[in-house]
């Protein structure tokens, strides 16, 4: 395999490693939506305070992994447009 297929295939499976990623954030979206919508539902309720910040809690965690996981993939495409740059 010449250096060029190496780069080649290094740079295809980053990309494929994106568009997993992308699809891990939109149905992580999604995720904060749903709780977004229990957590208000619960909010006002007395009796479900300690669920409603339970809830509140997973929000905290699931902006904090959005947060992380749109850096990964800024990362990583910011390496692939590096490998294209490179190549050319």
């Amino acid at each position: 395999m010449t250096d060029k297929e190496q780069v080649g295939e290094k740079l295809q499976k980053s990309r494929d490693i994106i568009s997993q990623l992308r699809e891990i954030r939109h149905y992580s979206q999604g995720n904060l939506e749903k709780l977004s919508e229990f957590w208000l539902a619960l909010d006002d309720e007395a009796d479900f305070k300690a669920q409603a910040d339970a809830i509140n809690g997973l929000l905290n965690l699931q902006g904090d992994f959005q947060e992380k996981i749109d850096v990964l993939i800024n990362d990583f495409e910011i390496e692939c447009n590096r490998i294209e740059n490179e190549e050319t």
